[in-house]
């Protein structure tokens, strides 16, 4: 069998590192945490837990402390995870399988599932949510160019579905900071781009932008199979730019 490390960069993260390195010990026999100095418990209760913790800065492009992490692991392959996602032991066991006999796969595609107002998601474009986290080391890194940017793999990738659970949002208020944060990162790319503040993008980012991504997410990818929580994560996945567009536009600096 080949040995896997698992690799997870956090902040802030003691009530759910326990639970997400229990779940790890499921896949690897080697998990690295790189802690951005955490003003919690985070690093004590991952070296309680077998893990090797390494504390450096918190970065603003978190990707960069994920970097660090894959870097320091010395498995052929590895895992990146993040502290809210849990590896199921479906999972674990598809992945064994597929590493016992893959050919010239660099990487693989992993179906996720979004929790979201009490339940799985099923449809709107939440479902499957593929990433690329499993990876031969050496063959896989992050760009740190974007905050959603998936693993960059040098090779041919393959794909494996028993999913990976993804906790962010156990409850609303939770998905609502995290909303906040991602529309800070969009209006930064609309500062960036020095996108003009006129009449035809405010029409585009605060009407029409949000009405074809409600479309498309509650009608084209049958977001009300998922009925009321459903519509919420249109509804609010929809008035993702129209925040973003709102927060740039009254912006001074």
């Amino acid at each position: 069998m080949k040995n896997i490390s698992v690799a997870l960069a956090c902040y802030n993260e003691e009530t759910n590192i326990v639970d997400c390195i229990e779940a790890a010990k499921l896949l690897a026999d080697e998990i690295i945490v790189v802690d951005g100095h955490s003003r919690d418990r985070t690093a004590e209760l991952a070296r309680q837990q077998g893990a090797i913790v390494v504390e450096v800065p918190n970065k603003k492009m978190f990707h960069i402390n994920k970097n660090i992490a894959i870097k320091n692991c010395t498995n052929e392959w590895v895992f990146v995870l993040d502290a809210d996602e849990r590896i199921t032991e479906d999972l674990a066991i598809e992945i064994k399988k597929t590493l016992r006999k893959v050919s010239n796969e660099k990487g693989f595609w992993i179906n996720r599932k979004n929790w979201f107002l009490g339940g799985y998601l099923t449809k709107g474009g939440a479902y499957p949510d593929a990433v690329i986290r499993l990876f031969k080391n050496g063959y896989g890194i992050h760009p740190e160019k974007d905050v959603h940017e998936q693993i960059a793999i040098k090779g041919p990738l393959g794909h494996i579905t028993s999913p990976l659970l993804h906790l962010a949002d156990p409850n609303f208020a939770r998905y609502l900071e995290r909303a906040n944060r991602y529309t800070d990162e969009t209006k930064r790319h609309f500062k960036e781009q020095k996108l003009a503040k006129n009449f035809p993008n405010t029409i585009y980012y605060v009407i029409i932008k949000p009405a074809i991504t409600f479309f498309k997410i509650y009608v084209r990818h049958k977001g009300y199979v998922d009925g009321f929580r459903g519509f919420v994560w249109a509804l609010f996945s929809s008035a993702h730019y129209f925040y973003a567009y709102s927060k740039y536009l009254t912006d001074k600096k």
